[in-house]
């Protein structure tokens, strides 16, 4: 079965420290969507620039519809300079004024959200006002579609009232560790523990599912029924986390789009996120066989002892 998915915002260069490769979490996410054998469309803006022309191109060659992307005569294509710690994991300068602060609401998109299974989006588009409205908009002619919040909390990229907003129209919700707590500050939440975090956040949005990656410890989900779910980290070799957070996304609602059950949309993500992090850069190609083995891998695991030891606090 194909579904429907729409993302919503940034299309990007990341200029990373070694080289330079296209990106931007809906765009990841659409890739990898797409290469689980789903109908992934990407809404987005690009400058009429080298670098949008280039952007084009790669979408083009990566297999992706191009239909709801859109030029821009006036803005840049969006840049974000990536710099890693120690820890390997990216730091953003995100560019400000570029061509995905200017998305516009057209009839394509508005048919396009009417026919959607799920429509992911996040917080750093709406950082402008025009391409917020759009938002705004694509939702409301999305009524059938799942809302996907993938909220990436990106610094000077996001306010109270966006996250506000984006909660209310979302029915799942993904962030990380270290969202879970910025959120838990900006909102007045409990996140001294992933449990009560979780059930706090649910019952008070209404939402259907909230999902916490934690790295290299895995994943966690709980549902609006009081499901627990956690998937454990699996041993990789890191190479960089650049997209592995947007193909958990991606595995979790290619699951979820096909009735799987909590645990198994869970189990399904980390798998996929935890292989992409172990390739330079967010769209490298994943064989099947590569995915089934990682799968595997969690037979026989004390997950359960591992998930207590998470249960009882964050950070």
């Amino acid at each position: 079965m194909k579904t429907s998915v729409l993302a919503f915002g940034e299309i990007l260069w990341d200029l990373l420290p070694s080289c330079v490769v296209l990106g931007g979490a809906p765009f990841n996410f659409t890739y990898r969507v797409n290469s689980l054998g789903d109908m992934g469309r990407m809404v987005s803006r690009l400058g009429r620039d080298d670098r949008g022309r280039q952007a084009y191109d790669q979408v083009l060659a990566l297999g992706m519809d191009t239909a709801l992307l859109q030029w821009d005569d006036a803005s840049p294509t969006g840049t974000v300079r990536v710099s890693f710690g120690a820890d390997n994991n990216p730091d953003y300068v995100i560019i400000p004024d570029v061509a995905y602060d200017r998305i516009e609401f057209t009839d394509a998109l508005a048919k396009a959200a009417e026919a959607a299974d799920c429509l992911c989006f996040g917080t750093l588009a709406q950082r402008s006002a025009a391409s917020r409205e759009t938002l705004a908009q694509l939702l409301e002619s999305a009524a059938q579609a799942m809302k996907m919040l993938d909220i990436n909390l990106r610094k000077d990229c996001y306010d109270r009232e966006s996250v506000i907003f984006s909660l209310r129209k979302a029915d799942v919700l993904k962030l990380n560790e270290d969202e879970a707590h910025a959120l838990g500050e900006m909102l007045g939440i409990a996140h001294d523990t992933l449990t009560g975090f979780c059930e706090a956040i649910v019952s008070e949005w209404a939402l259907r599912f909230c999902l916490v990656t934690l790295g290299e410890k895995g994943a966690f989900g709980m549902s609006a029924e009081g499901e627990r779910t956690y998937a454990a980290g699996h041993p990789i070799a890191l190479v960089d986390s650049l997209g592995s957070g947007d193909a958990f996304t991606a595995g979790f609602v290619h699951k979820l789009l096909r009735s799987a059950a909590l645990a198994e949309a869970v189990r399904f993500g980390n798998a996929l996120g935890a292989i992409v992090a172990t390739q330079t850069g967010a769209t490298a190609p994943i064989a099947q066989v590569d995915i089934n083995a990682f799968l595997a891998r969690d037979m026989g695991r004390n997950v359960h002892s591992e998930f207590q030891h998470l249960a009882g606090s964050m950070g």
